[in-house]
């Protein structure tokens, strides 16, 4: 059966600094979690506090309902793989998989069979002779992989695993590291500052900024509804255009778009809009809204193409199916925004409620478009 997890208002202080505010979460049995968030904003020292590799300042870790907090690390029965690998280089393959059957005092047969099932499942059958400094990086990852899964832990912890791998293998591998966790269902929770990995992998992600937990949910919908600005400006590749909100007149411009004042709440507002709903065509969209610019900057990636622009009222980033075809920096670009993607901060950074009906004043760029439109409940 596998094992439930719980945070109780973990709280982590070095010194006057705290690293982990009153850190609440519970992993479901057999989920794939993954913490996310930029470098120091307490994903790693929150997974350590899980290990027993660091005493929390106060609050509790439940296994299985069981309060473990002051249990050590060794009697915790969780699997970590770290992102060194922390192999032992005068070992075997063979021995740094089957040390923890080692200690345990597993008998030889046993334990030479679990290494074996392990290796082959990891297709590293083949490597159990050799030493680790004659591994590539690739192997000497799922050599740490076979050391966990080896033990059948109640879970897995992984402190970003695949970072010191090329971009090419990266993706095969946290492929294989999903498939792997499915097979076997065992309980896993799993940290990178990689958002593509979260977004991946994971049944659900924790957006984590300063020590705080900033929204959970699974990858799409956190993608779809971020409840902050942060997670905004943080997921996604690349980042949501986001424009502060000003007085124009009668209506409200942010960026290269007005909303007309009377459906805001005052208070302070930005408005976000992801790339990939803006385009060059009007799309087959509620609320499609040309936008002049001026491109200052093309990147094809192959299959899609950023372009940059310089538009009235703010720059933006929209992200096109396909290449920019006969368009190079510095053209004269129309753009279409679908309006009915917009995203609403308030002052607080925080999501606003779709309550009222937003109205977007007509853009006086473009006499084509109605004066006024209306958003659905779904904003």
């Amino acid at each position: 059966m596998p094992s439930t997890i719980e945070f109780q208002g973990i709280v982590k202080r070095f010194g006057q600094v705290t690293a982990v505010h009153e850190f609440t979460l519970s992993v479901r049995p057999g989920e794939f979690l993954a913490l996310v968030g930029p470098s120091g904003c307490g994903k790693t020292t929150s997974l350590r506090i899980l290990a027993g590799l660091e005493t929390s300042t106060s609050g509790r870790i439940l296994l299985d309902g069981a309060d473990i907090t002051g249990t050590a690390a060794k009697d915790r029965d969780l699997a970590m793989v770290f992102q060194t690998y922390a192999l032992y280089p005068h070992m075997t393959v063979a021995a740094n998989i089957g040390f923890a059957l080692e200690l345990r005092r597993v008998p030889r047969a046993d334990a030479a069979a679990a290494i074996r099932r392990a290796a082959d499942r990891l297709g590293i059958g083949l490597l159990l002779d050799r030493f680790p400094r004659e591994l590539s990086g690739g192997q000497r990852q799922r050599v740490a992989v076979a050391r966990a899964i080896v033990r059948d832990p109640r879970a897995f912890l992984f402190d970003e695993p695949l970072s010191n791998l090329d971009a090419k293998l990266r993706v095969s591998a946290r492929a294989e590291l999903r498939r792997l966790q499915r097979d076997l269902g065992t309980t896993t929770v799993y940290v990178t500052h990689d958002q593509v990995e979260a977004m991946t992998m994971a049944d659900r992600i924790v957006v984590m900024s300063e020590g705080r937990i900033e929204q959970v949910g699974p990858p799409v919908a956190v993608y779809d509804a971020p409840a902050t600005l942060f997670v905004a400006g943080f997921l996604g590749s690349p980042a949501m255009n986001l424009w502060r909100a000003e007085v124009c007149g009668d209506a409200l411009r942010a960026g290269p778009i007005r909303l007309a004042a009377a459906a805001m709440p005052m208070g302070g507002i930005t408005v976000g809009l992801r790339p990939e709903h803006v385009h060059l065509v009007a799309a087959e969209a509620r609320s499609p809204l040309a936008i002049h610019g001026r491109v200052t900057l093309i990147e094809t990636l192959g299959a899609e193409t950023l372009l940059h622009a310089d538009a009235e009222g703010g720059q933006l980033v929209a992200r096109l199916h396909g290449r920019a075809a006969g368009m190079a920096e510095g053209d004269a670009v129309t753009l279409h925004a679908d309006l009915s993607r917009l995203h609403l901060f308030g002052g607080d950074g925080r999501r606003l409620p779709a309550a009222p009906p937003l109205v977007a004043a007509g853009n006086r760029a473009d006499p084509g478009v109605g004066p006024l439109w209306r958003t659905g409940p779904g904003v």
